[in-house]
């Protein structure tokens, strides 16, 4: 088990991103929830992630990771059972749209890096009945299926191979069920490998603006050209060294800068191919954002620097499910 002290998702806690009560607070209304596995299983998650230290970057053995992932599974349908009607596993578009009219949380599972599928696909089969409805085959590390970013400043996304056989018999297993291929993490001749093979549109749930912050988890403009033309989608991610120009890890950065990552998406991909990616739990936030209740701050700065009613409100929440409904297809 995973080190670090346990608290309730239905209580109030400020020592994470969200929980319940925050979440209702911001009108948080749901997305991708990511079942991440780590390289070390009893790493203290309570202490700020390394990102420099070999240790978090290790392979992982696939049956540890199948194990680690279906304790998830158990553990997201544990709180949907007990929310009493408040939290929803979706399964489909629909579904997603059904719970948020309803005031529901809505819930897709996501994993992020496949390192629990064997090169069978039993297991993502499995991981499917189960919910499973988004991948990312790559978190920032070498697996069976890919290669992985480090996360380096300044660098290029173009580190490393591209997609071996395995990880190209993934994207079109993830094709045939309609499972949403996520390329956040995924080195840059691996994504024009998955862009050359899938037949459903690109998505990268939390990556940034190459061409604004030089980290090599973020996107090039090549690579954002070839995600409009698939009709895809770029989640905004709010960690602070994807978004600053420095690369740094100052919390001190204006939200405007989180502004000007999501006006050059537009300008470069449409109003209808860029969301929030957010990365709660998994990141360092700006301090003017602070956890899932300043959403509404960030709503604000980007009202102002023009953005339409219209245009947010596909941002917040309705090209998420169109990517979802396309990726089912």
């Amino acid at each position: 088990m995973m080190k670090g002290q346990e608290r309730s998702f239905f209580e109030r806690d400020n020592t994470g991103h969200l929980d319940k009560v925050r979440a209702e607070e911001a009108g948080f209304a749901g997305g991708l929830f990511a079942m991440f596995v780590p390289s070390n299983p009893n790493q203290d998650f309570s202490k700020p992630f390394d990102p420099k230290d070999p240790a978090n970057y290790q392979p992982v053995p696939q049956k540890q990771a199948l194990d680690f992932t279906m304790r998830l599974i158990e553990r997201a349908e544990q709180l949907e059972t007990e929310s009493e009607g408040t939290v929803a596993i979706c399964r489909t578009p629909e579904e997603n749209r059904t719970a948020i009219e309803a005031g529901r949380m809505a819930v897709s599972l996501h994993i992020e890096g496949a390192e629990a599928i064997d090169t069978n696909f039993y297991a993502l089969e499995d991981l499917y009945r189960r919910g499973l409805r988004s991948l990312g085959p790559v978190w920032s590390r070498e697996n069976a299926f890919g290669y992985g970013v480090p996360m380096a400043y300044p660098a290029s996304p173009d580190i490393g191979p591209g997609l071996p056989e395995a990880g190209r018999d993934l994207v079109r297993a993830c094709n045939q069920l309609g499972i949403l291929l996520d390329v956040s993490h995924l080195n840059e001749k691996g994504f024009w490998d998955l862009a050359r093979i899938t037949d459903r549109p690109i998505v990268a749930s939390h990556s940034n603006v190459h061409a604004i912050c030089a980290s090599s988890r973020n996107l090039t403009d090549k690579q954002l050209d070839a995600i409009k033309e698939s009709g895809g989608l770029v989640g905004i991610n709010f960690h602070v060294a994807f978004l600053r120009p420095d690369g740094g890890y100052g919390r001190d950065m204006p939200l405007d800068v989180i502004a000007d990552h999501a006006a050059y998406l537009v300008d470069r991909l449409g109003e209808d191919s860029v969301a929030l990616g957010s990365d709660f739990d998994g990141c360092v936030l700006p301090r003017d954002l602070g956890d899932v209740t300043g959403l509404g701050r960030l709503m604000e700065t980007l009202d102002a620097r023009g953005f339409t009613g219209e245009v947010l409100e596909k941002i917040a929440y309705r090209n998420w499910i169109a990517a979802l409904e396309k990726a089912a297809a």
